[in-house]
């Protein structure tokens, strides 16, 4: 005789009614699995080094975008003759054509308020640091930090913390444009060689391994040296020298992935190779690429630096951490804060991208998951 099944036991829970337990696990709830990218982020965030790190980047990015309301000898807001007057806010719009003020105070400065020509019901508004990284004093020369001069002033008078800030645009920007340039080579190099291999893959690396062989920064100088100074020049002889460890990342990636099933996949269904490596390929090989990224802005604020430094870099009139540091090289000991200052701020800068490249790369490297 054929035992019946036995009847589903029932949980009491609390005062309310019975509850199937079957019913339970049914209907509960089930949490989707997390794509790649959130979990890299999850990882990330876990990391209180790296997030120290990218709160010091967004807080010079803030510093650079905002540098003309931080540090300039123009003011923020300006009441004349019962009108405002915004000539820091003038010049961003018109440096990007949105409108063309002319009204009358406008570009007024520091030096011409204070000559007198406010009246007695005017007011104005000025940034924190109250001069033009450009401005020279030569009365005011080689002055230690002071209540008026925060960080000192430099050998021809110059505020060295307006230099600091407005310092940071060019790093910043040698740094991101640099690194996009030679990612973009570097991504196409490597795609090519991983996904076709063959005498593609020979040639390109070939011409990996000579450019490995040559000291990249000696060639930057040799370049940089034939060249007037141009932060635009610099931009682009850091993109075209450092394409080699990006490209190799990228060969690599390629290699390992082109005969998963999602690729074998897009091709039987007909997709064309650019696609195939631009829309199913790139986007799932990319997180090595954005760690070498990382290091490579912190590298290329570095060359920046010293070939301002050494004198090759950005032109005498733009404010740059290298060009403060090469006008502290004769003033060695007196104008020990021509040196620590700026160097801090290299220090700090590199520094933090580092952390954030180890933290990406940790967070992005599977066998470092738990």
């Amino acid at each position: 005789m054929e035992k019946e099944p036995p009847e589903p036991t029932v949980t009491q829970v609390g005062n309310r009614e019975p509850v199937d337990p079957g019913f339970i696990l049914a209907d509960a709830p089930r949490s989707l699995p997390e794509d790649y990218w959130s979990v890299v982020v999850r990882q990330f965030r876990r990391n209180r080094v790296a997030m120290a790190g990218l709160s010091i980047v967004l807080l010079l990015f803030f510093v650079a975008i905002a540098a003309d309301f931080i540090a300039s000898d123009k003011p923020l807001v300006m009441s004349y003759q019962g009108r405002i007057y915004s000539p820091v806010l003038r010049d961003y719009a018109v440096w990007v054509g949105l409108v063309q003020w002319q009204q009358e105070f406008q570009n007024i400065s520091y030096k011409e308020l204070v000559a007198g020509k406010f009246g007695e019901d005017d007011w104005v508004l000025f940034p924190p640091i109250r001069y033009s990284p450009n401005n020279v004093d030569l009365l005011s020369a080689i002055q230690p930090p002071s209540s008026q001069h925060l960080l000192g002033t430099d050998d021809i008078g110059r505020d060295v913390a307006s230099r600091l800030v407005h310092g940071s645009r060019v790093s910043l920007s040698v740094g991101f444009v640099a690194v996009s340039i030679y990612v973009v080579i570097g991504i196409l190099i490597g795609a090519l060689a991983g996904y076709y291999g063959g005498v593609v893959d020979i040639v390109a690396s070939r011409l990996i391994e000579i450019m490995l062989t040559i000291p990249t920064f000696f060639l930057i100088i040799t370049v940089v040296a034939f060249l007037p100074q141009s932060i635009f020049n610099i931009m682009v002889v850091i993109g075209i020298t450092n394409w080699p460890t990006v490209a190799r990342l990228t060969r690599g990636e390629f290699l390992r992935a082109k005969s998963l099933e999602y690729v074998v996949a897009a091709q039987a269904l007909g997709a064309s190779d650019a696609r195939t490596m631009f829309r199913h390929l790139l986007p799932n090989t990319m997180a090595p690429v954005f760690v070498a990224a990382t290091f490579g802005i912190a590298s290329a604020i570095l060359i920046e630096s010293t070939l301002s430094f050494l004198g090759f870099g950005v032109p005498p009139s733009t404010a740059s951490w290298g060009s403060i540091l090469s006008s502290a090289r004769q003033l060695l000991p007196s104008g020990w804060w021509l040196t620590a200052f700026p160097g801090a701020a290299i220090f700090v800068t590199v520094t933090s991208y580092n952390l954030v490249g180890e933290g990406l790369r940790d967070a992005a490297d599977p066998r470092l998951k738990r």
